[in-house]
């Protein structure tokens, strides 16, 4: 119940700490309850280390980076681009908290192609056609 309230889903790891010890117990009946105690933390611990480490999902995004950063990052045209018009790029994840910003070329881009981020420029962001 308490994973439920909680959202970083690592309290299962405690339970399952427990049941580890209890399946050692049963090889090994005559452990200390002081033992016990000192496996399960043990145990739990290495598994929320574990969990953390390697097992939670990766839900990052670009908020709060700087503007460097996202260089080279690829996204979608959704109207064609030319060096006297502006559009907007699509990007799978936010990028700087957006995932759709106005953008700019030098070159013209249809709609649709693949581009990738050369620079940002205050509220816009240059791009190229991503080869």
């Amino acid at each position: 119940m308490a994973e439920m309230a909680i959202p970083a889903f690592f309290l299962v790891w405690f339970g399952i700490a427990a049941a580890a010890v209890g399946v050692i117990l049963l090889a090994v009946p005559e452990l200390s309850l002081a033992s016990q105690f000192l496996l399960w933390a043990a145990l739990s611990a290495m598994l929320v280390g574990l969990w953390f480490r390697y097992l939670k999902p990766r839900t990052r995004t670009a908020v709060g980076t700087s503007a460097a950063n996202v260089g080279g990052e690829v996204g979608i045209l959704v109207s064609g681009v030319t060096p006297e018009t502006r559009a907007q790029v699509r990007f799978q994840k936010p990028i700087l908290g957006a995932d759709v910003w106005e953008c700019y070329a030098d070159t013209a881009i249809g709609a649709g192609e693949r581009v990738r981020i050369v620079a940002v420029e205050g509220s816009y962001i240059k791009v190229e056609q991503a080869r």
